[in-house]
């Protein structure tokens, strides 16, 4: 039978060998190499000293330090204010010795003539919310950014500075020579923006009925870009979407706030005796021996009556954080204040922190520290250990935003305290999502202004892990449900995104600025493909081991797309070329489906198409000495129903020349021979997972590795010897790999519900 096989592989061979000689005049020309295949080697920049092949920092990785002392100071009033001065500390670690310094000053994307504010065109929308078109036709731009007041060196001289956009830069006297610092300084001020009317990152939030404000506040300060091996300086304007990239540095940072105020913030709280009451205390004492329910701190009454109560003074809050790439704080007279401590594992806790006015609850007293516990608690387990000593989570309306130990998230109930799932699995999820933004990109810090997918994509992949193993821990959050509503991570949440017009999606390694669908984008689809790498391709054991490197090797420092796709490659000894360029390198779509499936049956017979293929050659069949056997199809007219295997001559006759009889006793005898050919209509290559029934209603389930596409991107066929008849074939029975058209997935070819529905309508008329 091997002979047999060799020489059909021959033939074919010489096939194509004669048809080339005969056909020398009609050669086409050469081509580019574009199989799914090839190897990523002209899309990824060469590995190097700084950065390895092996997707690790190198042997002369470096990286930028900037330290700040922050005084800052907000007047709460009709009118909100920040005002601050800082020193900032810069450490060139580079090689380079740099004759200027870039500081990001990101919320001149609120000056009244931003470039930004006309970055989009528009036009008349036939429907408006009210809130909008209030705030684009009726009212005076917000009179926001920075007002530098100076930049002045260590000893107090005026340095240069250009201010472009949301950039500054800050001329150097003197190069900043590798392995020196530079201190400045500079004192600011700006107008603090309503978030919830403009839907910004960063503002406060107004109570009409009690007439006071929560205010989230974040990039409230002008912070150093960063500079490295890939970019020199990372100065790409900031325009909205494309979020930020930041060195790390240690803060010490003063904040200055009304006396019935409280706050909390990015670092450890210094002087917590002079800000807290005695009362506060003890709670705070109590909390940090709970590890099973949050501590009230601050109580829905107390924050009532602080409501209520005008300020008299000020107090200042002091702050230490080490080793963060950023610094956020929130602040009101109406926040509740709940915490409780999480173990870890291996000896380390940190605390999980809620902050939210009356509006929350009940629903925030509930959930919301539990859910932050929570997280705290999956994250570590997929990636590393949280190694900050607490993480807040903060009520704000509209908002999801992250920072450095503290973010801010959305989930109201309604005047009543009342609240659909909707709301609560909302509030849960984006808690989750903004909580494990600590771990991406706070700590693993990715270029978001350039990469969005690298946090937000592989940020929502562990949000999806996190969401399932809440509900394990917590299985009063699903009610009736059985199983955690996830709104991103499966296969078929994808589908619709990935089969939209071509005109608007865009690869995933497109800048966050540049895409049509940014949610999707740089949410959505990065997060279904991890999980359908980890789910189907890899399986969790080589996916969890190479994630964990990834997250540990780039640990407060600053990876590429490129350091990720190879760190995963490298520790699972799976190439992933094919699956990078497909899934987030173009728009290709998945679409696999069952073609022509053909029923053979084995003779001794010979066929007509066996004496044609050998005279392609000039031979025939008294050319052949070995013992041959012939494959009909059942379309031909010599195919029998009752034709058996055991029964043709030269199988028979060879089986019994060349095995004993107990060997012949462990062969296998199939009774039927299917050649299925399987289609992919759709440009994305994928694994081919094929489910089998047969006629006595046992199932099979198949998977045939990606690379049987490698050589033929249109279609493959697979011959399948089986002992049972084969009463259907489907493909992606499970809905795993993000098919956009399950129409053609199976065998017979089920028809469309739509379909039916119309033709049943057609008998009735």
């Amino acid at each position: 039978m091997k002979k047999i096989l060799l020489l059909f592989t021959i033939a074919f061979i010489s096939t194509i060998a004669f048809a080339q000689d005969d056909s020398l005049s009609m050669r086409e020309g050469g081509h580019f190499n574009e199989n799914k295949f090839r190897q990523l080697y002209d899309e990824w920049a060469t590995p190097n000293s700084y950065r390895t092949a092996a997707g690790s920092p190198g042997h002369e990785y470096y990286q930028q330090q900037a330290d700040y002392t922050m005084d800052i100071t907000l007047l709460d009033g009709e009118n909100p204010k920040i005002l601050g001065e800082e020193t900032i500390t810069y450490t060139n670690n580079s090689p380079d010795d740099l004759a200027y310094l870039w500081v990001q000053l990101d919320q001149n994307i609120r000056e009244k003539n931003s470039p930004s504010k006309e970055k989009n065109g528009s036009g008349v929308s036939p429907i408006f919310r009210a809130e909008s078109f209030v705030s684009d036709y009726m009212k005076d731009p917000f009179d926001g950014g920075f007002n530098i007041g100076w930049v002045k060196d260590a000893q107090g001289k005026a340095l240069t500075y250009n201010i472009n956009q949301t950039m500054m830069r800050i001329d150097l006297p003197t190069p900043l020579k590798s392995g020196m610092q530079y201190t400045f300084s500079i004192k600011w001020d700006y107008n603090v923006n309503n978030h919830v009317t403009n839907r910004a990152r960063s503002g406060y939030e107004y109570f009409p009925k009690d007439g006071n404000r929560a205010y989230v506040i974040a990039q409230f300060y002008p912070r150093m870009a960063v500079y490295n091996d890939v970019e020199g300086w990372q100065n790409y304007q900031f325009w909205g979407n494309g979020e930020f990239a930041l060195p790390f540095g240690n803060f010490e940072v003063n904040i200055t706030v009304p006396d019935n105020f409280v706050l909390d913030a990015t670092g450890k709280l210094q002087n917590r005796k002079e800000v807290f009451s005695k009362t506060m205390m003890k709670r705070y004492e109590l909390a940090k021996k709970s590890f099973d329910k949050p501590v009230i701190i601050v109580t829905q009454e107390e924050a009532e009556l602080a409501e209520k109560t005008p300020a008299k003074k000020t107090k200042t809050w002091k702050f230490l954080a080490n080793n963060v790439r950023d610094f956020g704080f929130a602040t009101s007279n109406k926040f509740i204040w709940d915490m409780m401590n999480v173990d870890l594992g291996g000896g380390k806790t940190s605390m999980a922190v809620s902050l939210y006015p009356k509006e929350g609850n009940p629903l925030w007293e509930e959930y919301s520290t539990i859910v932050v516990a929570s997280t705290m608690k999956s994250y570590s387990k997929h990636t590393f250990t949280y190694p900050y000593h607490k993480a807040i989570s903060v009520h704000a309306k509209n908002q999801g935003m992250e920072y450095p130990m503290i973010c801010w998230n959305y989930g109201r109930p309604d005047e009543d305290g009342n609240y659909t799932d909707r709301t609560k699995f909302g509030m849960v999820s984006v808690i989750i999502h903004e909580v494990g933004h600590n771990f991406f990109p706070m700590i693993v810090n990715s270029d978001e202004r350039q990469w969005g997918w690298m946090d937000e994509g592989i940020n929502t992949f562990v949000q999806y892990l996190a969401e399932q193993e809440f509900a394990k821990e917590y299985p009063k959050v699903l009610g009736e449900l059985k199983k955690y509503p996830s709104r991103r991570g499966l296969a078929k949440d994808i589908v619709n995104y990935m089969s939209d017009s071509q005109d608007f999606l865009s690869p995933i390694m497109s800048n966050p600025e540049n895409v049509y669908q940014l949610g999707p984008n740089a949410y959505g689809k990065p997060a279904t493909a991890l999980n359908i790498l980890r789910e189907t391709v890899m399986g969790k054991e080589l996916f969890d081991y190479a994630f964990k490197t990834y997250s540990q090797r780039w640990m407060f420092k600053h990876p590429t797309p490129e350091d990720f796709f190879r760190t995963m490659e490298d520790a699972s000894a799976v190439d992933l070329d094919w699956f990078w360029r497909g899934w987030f390198y173009s728009t290709d779509y998945v679409d696999i489906a069952v073609g022509k499936v053909k029923k053979y049956q084995v003779t001794d017979k010979p066929t007509q198409a066996a004496k044609d293929l050998l005279s392609q050659y000039g031979m025939t069949l008294k050319d052949i000495k070995d013992p041959v056997v012939f494959m009909i199809d059942e379309e031909s007219k010599d195919f029998t129903k009752d034709s058996k295997v055991e029964d043709v001559k030269p199988l028979k006759d060879y089986l019994f020349d060349n095995f004993t009889e107990e060997e012949r006793q462990q062969l296998n005898t199939p009774k039927y021979f299917y050649e299925i050919e399987f289609e992919k209509p759709g440009g994305l290559v994928m694994p081919l997972i094929v489910e089998y029934t047969y006629a006595d209603n046992t199932t099979e389930r198949v998977t045939y590795p990606v690379q049987v596409w490698r050589k033929n991107d249109a279609s493959v066929r697979k011959v399948i010897p089986s002992n049972k008849e084969i009463i259907k074939i489907q493909v992606d029975p499970d809905l795993e790999t993000a098919d956009i058209d399950v129409t053609n997935n199976s065998f017979p070819r089920e028809k469309d519900p739509d379909i039916i529905e119309f033709e049943e309508f057609k008998k009735k008329q």
